[in-house]
């Protein structure tokens, strides 16, 4: 069955708490990054742990090994299932997240290809093969890959085997569901539901989509 993730970027710790407490029957994981831990600092994990769903910390991390090491510490110290990392740093400072996050019992994931319009001037043609090589080579659990463009995330799933596939880009970026069924092992979708007037049925429904998805792909 293919996940979904709750890309929960508010800013105000209640209205995440809110949010989460609202669509948790729906969602299979939570995915915070720097808006929400900037205004109220990583603590807010220990509230949002309170829906017993695991927790990503989106931080893209793209530094030295051992300050990416440090982050990583902080992350899984703070109740963290999963951390996001970037590749283009190369295998040192990847496998410095990786090594932190299966010391916890977690797991780490490698930016190859981001779904926003600007990322192709980078992120494209060559570039997303190679961290996804690395992914392998480092032992990382999988990629985050786009699903804006699902014929880039195809060819990235053929070559990372069985490792995982989170993708973003489902809702407000026109990501479509239907276009993954059988490809990714999670959907990441932010606005769609945290900005829906209302979550619980915005979550219902991308839940629903994807049982009908995984139904049609089986």
């Amino acid at each position: 069955m293919t996940d979904l993730i709750l890309a929960l970027d508010v800013k105000s710790g209640t209205d995440a708490c809110c949010i989460a407490g609202a669509a948790s029957d729906y969602l299979d994981a939570i995915k915070i990054g720097y808006p929400l831990v900037l205004s109220e600092g990583i603590g807010i994990s220990k509230r949002l742990s309170e829906f017993g769903l695991p927790m990503i910390a989106d931080f893209k991390v793209a530094d030295i090994p051992n300050t990416s090491a440090l982050i990583a510490e902080e992350v899984f110290t703070h109740g963290f299932s999963a951390i996001i990392c970037h590749g283009f740093v190369g295998d040192d400072s990847v496998l410095a997240c990786v090594n932190m996050a299966h010391e916890y019992g977690g797991e780490c994931y490698v930016v190859a290809e981001m779904s926003h319009p600007g990322a192709t001037r980078f992120f494209h043609g060559g570039v997303a093969e190679e961290i996804a090589g690395l992914v392998r080579e480092t032992g990382a659990d999988g990629i985050i890959a786009p699903a804006t463009r699902p014929e880039r995330t195809r060819i990235l799933r053929s070559l990372i085997g069985d490792k995982k596939i989170l993708s973003p880009g489902v809702g407000a970026q026109g990501g479509d569901i239907g276009m993954l069924a059988g490809i990714v092992d999670g959907i990441i979708v932010g606005r769609a539901i945290y900005q829906a007037p209302n979550p619980l049925k915005a979550a219902e429904k991308y839940s629903n989509e994807l049982k009908i998805h995984d139904g049609d792909s089986a």
